[in-house]
């Protein structure tokens, strides 16, 4: 009963530990205002004592300073501890010519009747704490501060591109950069923190050389000592109270050192000491011999160099020995493995999504250290992807290939290269708009995108050629502009199930109605899948997943054909197509004469891949040659190529034109709004 008396009151304690800890450091001011009696006073230094030798102990086990990241702030309450015991117990010493049982035993032990020996060893102390150790810590952590903040941006740099090449989640990248930042703020709080351990020694000093004069000053005038017993009793207890203070002091700035200069550890102290102290037995060989060499000597005691040399010789052959048969182990288990356990050929099935293969000569694109930013051009593509098609392409890996031409790059789609161009690093592309025409002096070559004339060109040249008109890039836009439309190309492509998945996941959040009736109680996965890629097959965004998903939901009882449900999907998203292709409220487009439609719908034919339009190969040509001079003459005047057709024939009617005209635009009055104002430049008229 006791014992569960006495856990449940701890557990209520530890229930309130923040307003436990704000009590004790108003106790410790109030220490410095209020007397105290020697009892307490020695029980208070015997805490002091003990929780400074358990900072010192924390800091050996810790292996990364952040493991201690209130050490600080700790640092600051400590220092204002033992400054309000010195304070209460020069008190009791000034007033009383006592100080209680721990200060009066510390000052006998170490003055053992000598004053000037106990002073030099409290002076000691004194120094090495504040010249050697507080010095060196506070110069270690302001070295630290100062590299950490400068290679702050480098690092944070470095967790974008691992995040864009997808070697981390964004779960982990945000982790990453939280770490980073408390690293900073930990150093930079060392650096200021370090001052309170110096303060701390110059205090110790100060109060020291005060209690000897004011003891021997109240002890002869108020107390009536003669000068020797005033010098007996105030100096055992002077040196008493600086030892008693300093201990404790030394060992927190011990621990001070040792925190900050353990930024690259791995394991606890022990651990690391043990492991890279005895990594070489050939120096403890070589110590063995120079120390047997000392005990040679006659001037020297020859006992304690034999014996360390003798010990030192033990500790060389125990660890050669391990050594040896760490190796032997070592080379069995690799023997082992290697009969028993067949190779890991899995991660070579992994194909990723979509990759840039680039030449050697292009890597300084992606090095920040060169300042390329294709890393961060990249995460910028996966954005614009995301808000203006609305799918989700996972993280862009970036490869080197030697076997590419320098100047070459490849985009592949499933391990498979999909396309590829050529860029000439340290000059610019100048591309010609219609009407242009002055000459510029370059390198011929074709913009690989669109496949228009170009030319590459020199810093020297580029301001003339803006001048002139032209259309001036550097290499990281053209190769990230190609990027774009060939991501725009194959967005069916890089849509699959898992990314289906995540994107119904995402709408199922506020949308849980709508995504629960629809798959499965309505659709597959694969269904959905399929509607979605034929709709970004025609460069469709559908980010306005919520429409797509409630015409599907409408219609998909009657009818789960894709063809149909993917019409469906595109007049839901008339507002869509409307702004997509008449931004400023006007429509121009090419139309079908009412016989060429009749034709081509009675030439339609279901196929596995869909209804598809069979014309006589001569009527094919005739009307895609009808349709290809509209089609120049809306190019001609930079207009985007748009047909408009009837609803019953328009998809079977796209699947005709995209080998031959992928970049015409396929509608039917269904998908536009009522309101918008439609021009016709022409007809494809039948024979």
């Amino acid at each position: 009963m006791a014992n569960l008396t006495g856990t449940s009151l701890a557990r209520q304690i530890t229930a309130y530990k923040d307003v436990l800890v704000a009590g004790l450091v108003v106790a410790i001011v109030m220490l410095i205002v209020l007397p105290i009696p020697p009892g307490l006073l020695d029980v208070l230094l015997a805490f002091s004592l003990t929780f400074a030798l358990l900072v010192l102990l924390t800091t050996m086990f810790t292996t990364h300073p952040l493991q201690f990241s209130v050490f600080p702030s700790l640092l600051l309450v400590a220092t204002l501890f033992r400054l309000a015991l010195n304070i209460s117990s020069t008190r009791l010493i000034l007033s009383q010519a006592s100080a209680g049982r721990i200060i009066e035993a510390f000052g006998s032990f170490v003055v053992g009747g000598n004053y000037i020996v106990g002073l030099v060893i409290f002076a000691i102390i004194t120094i090495i704490q504040f010249v050697v150790i507080t010095n060196g810590a506070g110069r270690v952590a302001e070295v630290a501060a100062r590299f950490t903040l400068d290679a702050l941006p480098g690092k944070q740099m470095s967790i974008d591109a691992d995040l864009n090449t997808g070697l981390i989640t964004e779960d982990e990248a945000r982790a990453r950069r939280r770490e980073l930042q408390r690293e900073a703020d930990f150093y930079g709080a060392m650096d200021g923190a370090s001052k309170f351990v110096r303060g701390d020694a110059i205090a110790g000093l100060v109060i020291t050389v005060i209690n000897i004069v004011g003891g021997l000053a109240i002890g002869m005038w108020q107390l009536g000592f003669t000068l020797q017993e005033a010098i007996d009793r105030y100096t055992v207890l002077t040196v008493g109270d600086g030892l008693v203070s300093q201990i404790p002091a030394l060992l927190i700035a011990t621990a001070t050192g040792i925190l900050v200069t353990r930024a690259g550890a791995s394991a606890n102290l022990g651990a690391e000491l043990s492991k890279q102290v005895a990594a070489f037995p050939q120096v403890l060989g070589l110590a063995a011999v120079m120390l047997a060499l000392l005990g040679f000597i006659p001037a020297l005691p020859a006992l304690p160099f034999f014996l360390m040399a003798g010990a030192t010789a033990y500790g060389a052959y125990t660890l050669a020995r391990e050594e040896r048969q760490g190796k032997e182990r070592g080379r069995a288990e690799q023997l082992v493995v290697r009969k028993r356990e067949p190779e890991n050929v899995l991660p070579l099935f992994q194909v990723e999504p979509l990759e840039i293969e680039i030449g050697y000569n292009l890597i300084g694109l992606a090095e920040e250290a060169q300042g390329g930013d294709l890393l961060d051009r990249l995460a910028a593509v996966r954005r614009q992807c995301a808000s203006e098609l609305g799918i989700y392409v996972r993280p862009i890996r970036v490869r080197d290939n030697l076997r590419l031409p320098p100047n070459a790059y490849v985009f592949k789609l499933r391990g498979v290269e999909a396309a590829r161009g050529e860029l000439m690093p340290g000059h610019y592309l100048a591309m010609a708009p219609l009407g242009v025409q002055g000459e510029i002096q370059g390198i011929a070559t074709r913009e690989p995108t669109f496949g228009l004339p170009a030319w590459w060109i020199g810093e020297s040249e580029r301001l003339r050629a803006e001048m002139a008109g032209y259309t001036v890039v550097d290499v990281g836009t053209v190769l990230i502009t190609h990027l774009n439309e060939f991501i725009k190309r194959h967005a069916h492509e890089l849509l699959g199930r898992q990314e289906v998945r995540e994107l119904l996941d995402m709408v199922k959040e506020s949308n849980a109605a709508l995504v629960e009736e629809l798959v499965p109680g309505l659709m597959t996965l694969g269904e959905v899948q399929k509607v979605l890629q034929q709709l970004l097959r025609e460069q469709v965004p559908v980010r306005d997943l919520v429409s797509i998903l409630e015409a599907l939901a409408d219609h998909a009882p009657r009818n789960r054909d894709p063809d149909y449900l993917t019409e469906v999907a595109r007049q839901a998203l008339r507002r869509t197509l409307t702004r997509l292709y008449a931004p400023e409220g006007k429509l121009t487009v090419i139309t079908l004469h009412p016989k060429v439609e009749e034709t081509v719908a009675e030439s339609i034919q279901p196929t596995p891949q869909g209804s598809y339009p069979l014309l006589p190969t001569d009527v094919s040509k005739r009307l895609f040659e009808r349709l290809g001079n509209l089609v120049e003459e809306m190019v001609r005047r930079n207009l985007t190529p748009v047909v408009l057709v009837s609803s019953r024939i328009r998809l079977p009617f796209r699947r005709l034109t995209e080998r031959f005209l992928p970049g015409v635009a396929v509608l039917s009055f269904n998908e536009l709004l009522p309101d918008l104002q439609i021009e016709a430049v022409g007809t494809v008229v039948p024979d």
